[in-house]
């Protein structure tokens, strides 16, 4: 593995594989990683993407897209919830 890469890894449920996940919280992460860590399927990411809701991402080019670590953390942070009733907050 290249030194950004830790002996961090996660197993992907869709590809029946373990997929190295960066240490560095501001490193650049592809669909199958950041799929992988949220232990969502790459769909699910394209799916955000075209209706909104999801994570923030970097769109390198129209094939590349990248998502930061920090950035995925954030996103489901803001997702805890502690009881089913709780109101869901519609963003600004």
């Amino acid at each position: 593995m290249t030194d950004q890469l830790s002996e961090n890894l996660i197993y992907s449920k869709e590809l029946k594989e373990n997929i190295p996940i960066p240490e560095d919280p501001l490193a650049l992460m592809n669909e199958v990683q950041a799929a992988a860590f949220l232990g969502l399927t790459r769909r699910a990411l394209q799916n955000f993407r075209l209706v909104g809701g999801g994570p923030k991402y970097v769109r390198i080019s129209i094939r590349c897209i990248r998502y930061r670590k920090k950035n995925l953390v954030e996103w489901s942070d803001e997702r805890i919830r502690t009881s089913t009733s709780e109101m869901e907050v519609a963003p600004c």
